[in-house]
This record gives structure tokens, sequence and C-alpha cells, in this order.
């Protein structure tokens, strides 16, 4: 069994020291909730009828008996979402599998899943993050039937499986699994995708040619092929001990995919409260098995949305983390893996590499991740260096490679991309954010030079258009934290930063808003905190001001003399927001959202 080393034990140790309150009363809950397993058995006999009424009779029999498992599946297929379309009908064939080994499953729910691909730009962005906790809500309705011995999670993309693992861990009690589908083939070579995207923005390239390029990238069912925070998302659950290893990047539609499936829909009947080796999603989401996920994050150079979804998770298993044990654990863990916007390879490049088999096995062997950790698969997270392979139509597992296969993807601990996982804490009299500086070259990390000060991406793009922005300059887009519009992403800003930096300009970014997986080459301090809209330093920036950004230090200041900081009146929003499109819906989440530091949550979990 590895070790790991004293920066990974000092941080863990923090973290379980400082969430010791939390976490006990966590356990404490799923200790009563325990008590009531199989739950079946204290329904009445009309609550049972009722949740059995649709099922044919082989089903109702076992249900019935109480001693077959029956598993709850939670659903986000729709048919809009590439990464979800294969789901159509996996609850059919999980059903299937579970009854060869004489157990039953029925559909629990479904939640929503919207697509950030679609709403960039838009106004229904403004519902994306917020969809995550909707998402909770809904997973928790579909639990609450007290029908169920295990779940299976079906979904893959930014906020949903979040939200589901979020639902899930109030249900904690149970093991959970999640099923992915896999990521959609090859297209186009990102870097050509990148260039039409900028040419676009300086107006060199048509409409046309870009739907064109985008629909080459974008091109079948699947999840997107860049490192964004869908496929974040599956290393994390991987390195939580929360899906069948190896099994994030297979693609859809191959034998190999199908005989995982129907594995994961398997060995979820084999750890309910009915067999001799019971498991549960509460005692594996451990601050080990957080600290996995961070590690994990750090070292493939995943989403900076994680820097959010994961203090919301934890909070949920009543584990406080926070920045600070990012950017410590940052300091001290490599860059592995260069997948765009961090290379040039897409996530089935790292995949054929090594994935993340040889990831988490070189981690290990460098005392960085937790092998004891509890996972639901195998008997610890050791072993989660297996990949899955199909002989002779059977699913076997076998050790991952010791070497990459292409190291231009995934390097060795030796001669890694960077000393570092590139995720960095920012503080300075303009608040807290964090930056993600592997794809950002060591020449443009540090940035001083003029405010342009605007509310909306949207504004930008017209000064952009007028040719205002050819000079040094530090963009702060403000007003677009989680209190004052659902804090979207920006993606729309990073063809117009890369224009103005690929022309020799230095630019970077300062906002109180998202960027996710598009944080590239240009520097952006996001996720700023406290936000403009609730008295944050970014309402008393104005256009002119000197900003300083220096990721190196982790600083980010106004180099403004304090006295006439504190003597100006704060800017308002200029935009009327959450009006349309259904934003009215939302306006509670606004106001009782917390800072995306405690997780951009309107949950109060820890202690709950």
């Amino acid at each position: 069994m590895h070790s790991v080393t004293s920066e990974i034990a000092g941080v863990t140790q923090r973290i379980i020291q400082r969430s010791a309150s939390s976490r006990r009363d966590y356990l404490a809950q799923l200790d009563d909730n325990c008590g009531t397993r199989p739950t079946r058995q204290h329904l009445s006999c009309g609550n049972l009828a009722h949740g059995f009424a649709a099922c044919e009779p082989t089903d109702k029999d076992r249900i019935r008996l109480m001693e077959a498992s029956n598993i709850g599946i939670v659903t986000s297929y729709n048919d809009m979402l590439s990464a979800h379309q294969p789901y159509a009908d996996y609850p059919e064939r999980l059903k299937a599998a579970i009854r060869e080994v004489g157990s039953t499953a029925q559909v629990a729910g479904g939640v929503p899943a919207m697509c950030d691909g679609v709403t960039q730009g838009q106004a229904g962005m403004e519902l994306s993050l917020f969809s995550r906790d909707v998402i909770a809500l809904s997973t928790a309705v579909a639990l609450s039937h007290h029908m169920f011995d295990g779940v299976l999670c079906l979904g893959i993309c930014d906020k949903i499986v979040p939200g589901l693992l979020i639902g899930a861990l109030r249900f904690g009690h149970l093991p959970m699994m999640f099923v992915p589908a896999g990521p959609m083939p090859s297209g186009i070579p990102n870097k050509e995708k990148a260039r039409v995207r900028q040419l676009f923005a300086e107006g060199k390239a048509s409409r046309a040619e870009l739907l064109e390029a985008e629909s080459a990238s974008y091109h079948s069912a699947g999840t997107c092929t860049f490192y964004g925070t869908a496929n974040s998302n599956q290393v994390m659950m991987e390195a939580m001990g929360l899906q069948l290893p190896g099994s994030s990047f297979v693609n859809p539609n191959t034998s190999l995919r199908d005989a995982l499936t129907r594995e994961a829909a398997q060995h979820i009947t084999r750890i309910t409260q009915q067999t001799p080796s019971p498991r549960s999603l509460g005692e594996v989401v451990d601050e080990r098995a957080i600290v996995n996920a961070i590690v994990a994050l750090l070292s493939s150079g995943g989403s900076t949305n994680h820097s959010i979804h994961l203090i919301a998770i934890a909070q949920a298993a009543g584990i406080l983390i926070n920045w600070d044990d990012f950017d410590d654990l940052s300091a001290v863990v490599p860059l592995l893996a260069r997948i765009y916007p961090n290379g040039q390879a897409d996530i089935n490049h790292f995949h054929a590499a090594g994935g993340t088999g040889y990831l988490f096995s070189t981690l290990l062997k460098a005392g960085l991740m937790h092998g004891d950790a509890e996972v639901m698969w195998g008997k610890s997270f050791a072993d989660f260096t297996l990949e899955p392979k199909l002989i002779d139509d059977q699913l076997e597992w076998q050790p991952c490679v010791e070497e990459s296969l292409d190291t231009q993807v995934l390097a060795s601990i030796q001669t890694p991309f960077d000393n570092e996982g590139g995720l960095r804490l920012l503080k300075g009299n303009l608040g807290r954010g964090v930056i993600k500086v592997s794809a950002v070259d060591a020449a443009h990390r540090i940035v001083e030079a003029p405010a342009v000060v605007v509310a909306s991406q949207h504004t930008l793009q017209a000064r952009f258009d007028a040719g205002d922005l050819n000079r040094d300059c530090v963009v702060v887009v403000r007003f677009q934290g989680p209190a004052a519009n659902g804090m979207p992403e920006l993606h729309k800003l990073t063809p117009i930063l890369g224009a103005l930096q690929d022309k020799g300009y230095r630019v970077a970014l300062v906002t109180d808003g998202r960027m996710s997986g598009a944080s590239g080459k240009v520097p952006a301090a996001i996720h700023i905190s406290p936000e403009a809209s609730t008295g944050g330093m970014l309402a008393y920036v104005q256009d002119g001001d000197i900003i300083r950004l220096d990721a190196t230090t982790g600083t980010l200041e106004c180099l403004v003399d304090p006295d006439v900081l504190s003597k100006r009146t704060p800017a308002r929003a200029e935009e009327v927001s959450g009006r349309g499109i259904g934003r009215e819906l939302f306006q509670n989440f606004r106001t009782t959202v917390s800072t995306p530091e405690q997780g951009a949550s309107i949950f109060s979990l820890t202690g709950a």
C-alpha cells in the first residue's frame, strides 16, 4: 500500500480537523437512516403496492420478498445533450442486467440536464449554475420513496454530476455508482477549432465557416472531447471510487461500453445491505476521497468549475474545504496531462495514452493520492489502476500501462509538464479568486495594465469591434457573480482576449463570473469574492485604474490609493437581470446563494 507525502497528509489532516463536528453530524444521520434498511419493510401495504404497481409479476415478487435488492435509477437523459443521448435505453438495459442476478431496478426519477454549450452567451446560461442545486433537489425527491437499496446515477455533464452526487449524499446510507456513457469520437483538431473561433471574433471568418468548424468538432452522440467540466467530472468520479475504473472514456455504442454498463448494474447489487459486503456512499466519500478528487483535477489540468462544485459536494458529506486547500495541493501536485485547452490532444487521446489508470498509478507511486481510500468497486482506491478489457466477450481487469504511450499527452512524474497543478489562489484588495495557469505561458502570468470595465461579455464584444481594446489592458467583467445573475460562464470572452494577446498586447481578465474549461492561454482571475453586487471591491474599479495580476505570487491588486477607492460610489449593474426565460423563478436562489468559496449553493448542509 502506498503511503502519502507529508504535504498530502497535512492537507488531509487539516480538512479532517476542520470538519470534525459537521462530519460527525453527517455520519450520525447515516446511522439513523441505516435503521430503516431495507426501507421497504417500513412501508405500509398501500405504500408498497403503489411502489410496485406497474412492475411485471416477477419483479413484484422480488420487491415484496425484501431479500433481493431493488435499485433506484436516477436519470438525466435527454436527446439534446450529445453526452446524455445514449442514455435513452439505459434504464431497460440496466433492469435486464440486474434481473440476471435475481434483483430488480426501477427508474426512481429524472433530473433536468441543460447544455452549457447551447446556452453560452445566452440568457439561459444564468440558470446553469443554479441547475446543479435543482438537480440535487430532484435527486432527493426521486430517492425519497424508501423503495431502494442502491442507486445508479446516469449523468455526465457539467452541473449534472455534482447535483446528482449532492442529492445522493443525503441518502448516503445506500451504495451509489455513476454509469457513464463515454465521449464522442474525435472530430477536427482542437487547434483548428480555436483558430476559426478567433478568426470569427476578428471578423475574418463567416458565420457559415464557424458553424462548419463547430459542427465538425461536436459531431455525434457522446461527451464533448475537450477537457472541460464534463470530462473533469468523469476523472473525479473515478478518483473518488464512484464508478468503474477506466470506464469514463470508452466510446458509446461499443462492445466494451456495453459490458461496462452491464457490470455496473450487477455490481451495485453486490454491495447493498442484503449482501455480506455492504458499502455506503457517505462512508466512501470521506476526506481522503475529496483530496483524491482534488489531486486528480489538478494533475490533469481540469475545470475551474470544480473549485466551486467540489466544495458543495464535500459539504453534502459534512466535509469543509476551501481554496487554501486547492492552492496548497496545487503547489505539490505536478501537471501530468495536456488536454485541450491545456494542449492540443482531446480526451480520446488521453485515454489511448494510458488514461486514468496510468494517471492514478503515477500519482499513487509518488505518494500523492490515498491508495487506502474506500471505493464502491474493488478493495481500495489502489485497485483503480486497473483497466477494463474485453477478451472473448468477457470483461476482464488488467494492470494499466506502466509508461505513457504518448508523452505529449501524459507525462511521467520525473518529467511533468509543470511542477505544480496550475490552479492558484489569488488574494488582494480586490478579494479572493482563483486562476488556472496550466495553459498560460510563463511570459503572460504577470500583467499590470489599465482596467477596461464592463458589465457583460456582450459589451466587451462591442468595444472590441470598435477597436477600443487594441492596447494593454485588464478587462474587468463584473456583476457576473451568483447573487447578481447566477454566475454564468463567460466563454464568449476567450476568442476576443486571445486575439488581443496574439497581437502582442498584455491582457488579462478579472471577473466575479466563471470561465470553466474555457480558461486557456489568457490569464483569467475568476470567481472573485466578494462579488460586485454584494459590495465587493470590483464595484469600485473604474476605467483606467491600474490593475496588477500576478499569478506567480498569487496577488490581485487595484493600484489606486485606498483613500481614493473608499470614497468612490460603488457602481451598479448596467443591465436589469433576473427576468425572462424563467429567470424570475430563481430569484430566491440569487437571494440565498453562498459565495463561490462556500460552494455557490442555496443549501446549508454542514451539521444538517
